[in-house]
């Protein structure tokens, strides 16, 4: 499916956020608090913006995704970034290779995320950070209201438009399925994170957690 969609994938963003999906990536790389000399890891990559964020801040950063496609796009956007295929819930890499791991918008495809999250975890450094990125499903009227109507209507429907509306049925659904911000954080600590803290910005809808690797 993500090999489907991966030529309209960054377009499709731009509209359903109208255009906001860029700074909430930006946000995301902020929280990771990487720098020149540090080492980040993007974990579900996609056609890798947040880690061409990470770049951006001076960190050497290896995106990794198990679509070819996703990744061939985002060779062609960043061919400076080590951009590899592999899976998220069995990461190739060694215990603290990393400064900081990242995900965004790619958590709630984990076909485990308790999984996903420990792995995270475990390629991080004692005092890294670990970020998830992600939509949440806003709680308060009117903005839940009109969240139902576009994810579960709009972007259905603008995903006919782009030729494939089963990726885009697929995504209203991952959403809903996917934990609410405190219990998203509660199976991070668990995971191996301390001091994990969230931001829920833009009305409800984005949700930022960052926590820091356990010693």
């Amino acid at each position: 499916m993500f090999d489907r969609i991966a030529r309209v994938y960054d377009r499709m963003n731009s509209v359903m956020t109208a255009g906001m999906h860029h700074r909430w990536r930006e946000r995301a790389a902020d929280l990771a608090r990487v720098g020149p000399g540090s080492r980040a890891l993007d974990v579900g990559t996609g056609t890798g913006d947040l880690a061409i964020e990470l770049a951006r801040r001076g960190a050497t950063v290896t995106g990794l995704d198990f679509a070819p496609a996703m990744l061939e796009v985002a060779r062609g956007k960043a061919p400076d970034i080590a951009f590899e295929r592999g899976d998220a819930l069995a990461l190739r890499y060694g215990d603290g290779e990393f400064d900081a791991v990242t995900v965004g918008f790619g958590a709630r495809n984990f076909a485990d995320l308790d999984r996903g999250l420990r792995e995270m975890a475990r390629v991080t450094k004692p005092g890294g950070r670990v970020v998830v990125l992600e939509i949440t499903t806003p709680q308060r009227l009117p903005l839940s209201w009109f969240f139902r109507l576009w994810f579960d209507r709009a972007v259905p429907a603008l995903g006919r438009l782009a030729g494939d509306p089963d990726a885009y049925t697929y995504l209203p659904s991952s959403v809903r399925r996917f934990p609410g911000p405190e219990e998203l954080a509660g199976r991070m600590g668990a995971a191996g994170l301390d001091e994990v803290r969230w931001i829920v910005t833009a009305g409800g809808i984005i949700a930022l957690h960052a926590g820091t690797r356990r010693a």
